[in-house]
């Protein structure tokens, strides 16, 4: 039997410096993120000469538009989150090597150097704001990226030839626990109206998977001289970037609006259910919408919430993507509007923890990437 796994390959231009990673999605627990390993495989020149190697890990923050970088002005910070001397290594390291560097080491050689980073959980997750129709350049957001280079020191200036970049992702997952079901009653008295409106809004539950319909409960007590003539339902996605004061927005990702039911006459009450799914689909290029960190070829959708330890461990470089369903009451233009809001949780599924095995038999799909982004596939058996 053949157990196959992948491994993503890119060289740098010289064919120099070689970079194998089982993965290029790295979890953040919260608590702590997953080890950041790979495989570097040097040419013999590079052995032979001691050439010193060096592997980052940098966090790439992108605040404005590419094209309106004009007058020696520049809205990308970059962020060296990682770094060490891979070759020659300053003294014998003493970290555990998983099952994929094992193998990789019997396969590639005595070439082959084996490496692992840690980040910090309070590091920003990667996030992506979409851009409008128009717009060209890089879009604005948090992303990571792998960087081996050649070079006398960590900070030295890196060529490009003896270079390579590979762009990875700092995800988070839902949590396996459902939270406390969200509800919330709002009340609005009127001038010269002895009663009160009163709104009370239920989610069936707080935790939602992509893709997953939205059951919003609303129950209307009308004990006012106004009328309901209209309710509307939303799901808006709160986008605050950190870095700026006034950075924080909302976009409305869902809506749906109703008349069933109204008016809704003084003394007499409403209860309905309406239903709302946040889709990307639905809302491809509009500028600012939040997704999650792009890497090329993979289906793209909405931002998942950000869970943070602590409120207030906030990366200044971050972006926070949160997620709340309000509903509105129109009363007339006299009467005014009634909202209420309802956080929650917007994720993707936590994968199937069953560790995969690699045998001695396994054959692994390697997907090779040159440093001009052109994509190659090839197979290599590992007997």
């Amino acid at each position: 039997m053949v157990y196959n796994f992948k491994v993503f390959k890119k060289c740098a231009p010289n064919g120099k410096v070689t970079l194998y990673m089982g993965k290029r999605d790295f979890v953040d627990h919260v608590s702590g993120v997953e080890p950041i390993d790979g495989i570097v495989v040097l040419d013999d020149e590079y052995t032979r000469d001691n050439r010193k190697v060096f592997g980052q890990i940098v966090c790439s923050f992108r605040y404005g538009r590419e094209e309106d970088e004009v007058m020696g002005l520049n809205f990308q910070k970059e962020l060296c989150l990682a770094s060490e001397q891979i070759y020659p290594r300053p003294e014998k390291s003493d970290k555990e090597q998983t099952k994929l560097q094992e193998r990789l080491l019997k396969k590639l050689g005595s070439n082959a150097i084996p490496f692992t980073f840690n980040i910090s959980p309070n590091a920003p997750s990667s996030v992506t704001l979409q851009q409008g129709a128009d717009d060209n350049g890089d879009p604005c957001g948090v992303s990571y990226y792998v960087k081996i280079f050649a070079g006398d020191s960590e900070t030295d200036r890196t060529h490009r030839r003896s270079t390579v970049t590979l762009g990875i992702r700092k995800i988070q997952f839902a949590p396996t626990k459902q939270g406390q079901q969200p509800c919330t009653v709002v009340r609005k008295d009127f001038m010269l109206s002895p009663g009160e409106l009163e709104l009370e809004v239920t989610l069936d539950k707080q935790l939602y998977l992509h893709g997953e319909r939205i059951g919003v409960n609303i129950c209307i007590r009308n004990n006012s001289n106004k009328m309901v003539k209209k309710i509307k339902a939303m799901v808006q996605q709160g986008v605050d970037v950190v870095l700026f004061q006034n950075g924080s927005y909302r976009n409305t990702v869902a809506s749906l609006e109703t008349s069933e039911g109204c008016p809704i006459q003084p003394g007499s009450s409403l209860q309905k259910v309406m239903y709302l799914t946040p889709l990307l689909s639905s809302n491809k290029q509009r500028r600012g919408v939040a997704l999650d960190g792009q890497i090329k070829r993979q289906d793209q959708c909405l931002a998942s919430t950000t869970l943070l330890a602590q409120p207030d461990q906030r990366d200044a470089f971050g972006i926070i993507i949160s997620y709340a369903v309000k509903v509105k009451l129109f009363l007339g233009a006299l009467g005014g509007e009634l909202s209420a809001e309802l956080p929650f949780v917007l994720m993707h599924p936590k994968p199937g923890t069953k560790a995969k095995v690699i045998h001695a038999d396994s054959q692994a799909d390697v997907e090779t990437f040159r440093q001009d982004t052109v994509d190659q596939q090839a197979s290599v058996d590992f007997d």
